[in-house]
C-alpha cells in the first residue's frame, strides 16, 4: 500500500547573505522517495523545461560497483531544490551561532505522487542517487544540502553554478543559459545573449536554422550549436549585430538580431539549397568553418544596415559571386598562391576560418570595387 508520511531529519539552517541553506543527512535509498531529476526538454510551444542531462549508465555502474565494495564513502553532498512544502523547525535548545541554527527539516513523502509533483528536485547528484538506488545495499546515508527554490529558473541558475567547475556538456549549458536569471560566471554571462538568439533561430518556423542546430532538446540537428554561437557572438561584439546591443548592460534587441540573421541566412540557404541540408562531414557550408566565415561575410555586407533594409541591399548577388569560387561539397579551395586544398580539408580552426574568410571577402570586395 502506498504511504504518506513526514520524513524528519536533523538539520542545520545556515544563513548565506539573504538566503538560507539546509545541511542534513539522509538515507540515499530514500532520496528518490521525495525528490526527482528534472530532465531537459521543450514543450509544444518551445518553452524550456527541466535542466538535467540524461543518466550516464556507465558512470552509474562504476559508482554502484564502488558502493557495493568494502569501506565505500561518498563525502560530497548532493544538492536539492525544495519547494515551499518542505519546512524547517528550529530546536529550542542547543549551541548556535548567528549564522547557523540547529533544528529539524520536515519533508513530506507521498508515494502516490508522480515524479513531477514531488517536493524536491536534484540539482546535483543524479548519477550518485541513481547508483545508490540500484546498489545491492540495504541503506547508504549521504550528506545533502537543500535550499528553497523560487521556480524552475532559479533551479537552472543554481544547476549551472553548482556545476561550473565540472565538465558539463557545453550543449546543455548553452541551452540552459537563456532561461537562467541572476548571476552567472563571466564565461557564461557573455554567452547568454548569443544563446537567446540561437534558441530563437532554432525554434522559429521561419528561420533557415529551424531544427537544424544540434542541442539537447533538438538532437536531430546537424549544425553544431557552438558554431552558430561563435558566429552570433563575433557579430554581436564586433560586427553587424552590435547595433542592436546595449553595451552598458549587455542586453539587446533580440527580435531585431534574430530578424537580421534570418534574412541573411535565408539568402545563404537559397544560394546553396543542397549544401545547406547536408551534415558537416558532407558539406563545409554547415561545418563550423563555413558558418563562422559566412558570419564574417554577413558583417561585411550588412554592417550598419537595419534588418528591415537588408532585402534591398543586393546580398543575394554577392552570394552568387561567392558561389563561383565555393567548394562546399566538392572541388578545391584556392586559399593562396601555393595553398590549394581539397573541399573537405578545411577544419574548424582559427587559422582555417581566417583563411576562408579572407577568400570569401576578397570576392565580395572585388565585386564592390567594380561597382
Amino acid at each position: 500500500m502506498k504511504k504518506q508520511y513526514e520524513l524528519r531529519v536533523p538539520a542545520l539552517k545556515v544563513r548565506q547573505g539573504s538566503r538560507h541553506i539546509f545541511c542534513f543527512a539522509v538515507d540515499g535509498k530514500k532520496l528518490l522517495d521525495f525528490s526527482t531529476v528534472s530532465r531537459v526538454n521543450r514543450g509544444e510551444a518551445g518553452d524550456l523545461r527541466g535542466y538535467q542531462r540524461p543518466e550516464v549508465i556507465s558512470h552509474i555502474r562504476a559508482i554502484r560497483r564502488y558502493l557495493e565494495s568494502e569501506n565505500a564513502m561518498l563525502p560530497n553532498a548532493v544538492v536539492l531544490a525544495f519547494d515551499s512544502r518542505v519546512k524547517f523547525v528550529a530546536s529550542k535548545a542547543g549551541n548556535r551561532v548567528e549564522y547557523s541554527t540547529p533544528g529539524e527539516l520536515i519533508i513530506p513523502v507521498d508515494e502516490t505522487l508522480v515524479d513531477a509533483d514531488k517536493p524536491a528536485l536534484l540539482v546535483d547528484g543524479q548519477q550518485r542517487s541513481a547508483a545508490i538506488r540500484d546498489a545491492d545495499v540495504s541503506e547508504f546515508p549521504i550528506a545533502a544540502v537543500g535550499f528553497i527554490a523560487e521556480g524552475d529558473d532559479e533551479q537552472r541558475s543554481q544547476f549551472i553554478l553548482v556545476n561550473n567547475t565540472k565538465p558539463l556538456p557545453k550543449g546543455l549549458i548553452h541551452e540552459l543559459i537563456p532561461d537562467a536569471p541572476g548571476y552567472l560566471p563571466p564565461k557564461y554571462a557573455r554567452r547568454r545573449l548569443p544563446a537567446q538568439v540561437m534558441v530563437r533561430l532554432n525554434l522559429d518556423d521561419d528561420s533557415p536554422f529551424c531544427g537544424a542546430i544540434s542541442t539537447p532538446t533538438s538532437p536531430d540537428g546537424y549544425i553544431k550549436d557552438n558554431s552558430v554561437l561563435k558566429m552570433i557572438e563575433n557579430s554581436l561584439y564586433d560586427g553587424a549585430l552590435y547595433q542592436y546591443r546595449n553595451a552598458d548592460d549587455g542586453s539587446g534587441d533580440i527580435e531585431q538580431m534574430t530578424l537580421h540573421l534570418k534574412i541573411f541566412w535565408a539568402l545563404v540557404e537559397s544560394t546553396w539549397p543542397v549544401e545547406w541540408k547536408q551534415i558537416p562531414r558532407k558539406s563545409r557550408l554547415t561545418h563550423g568553418v563555413g558558418i563562422q566565415s559566412l558570419g564574417y561575410v554577413m558583417d561585411a555586407l550588412t554592417d550598419g544596415k537595419r534588418a528591415e533594409d537588408l532585402p534591398n541591399t543586393g546580398i543575394d548577388k554577392n552570394l552568387d559571386q561567392i558561389a563561383d569560387v565555393a567548394a562546399w561539397m566538392d572541388g578545391a579551395w584556392t586559399l593562396g598562391p601555393e595553398d590549394v586544398r581539397r573541399w573537405n580539408a578545411l577544419q574548424n580552426t582559427p587559422n582555417d576560418v581566417k583563411l576562408l574568410t579572407n577568400v570569401l571577402l576578397s570576392v565580395v570586395r572585388k565585386k564592390q570595387r567594380r561597382h
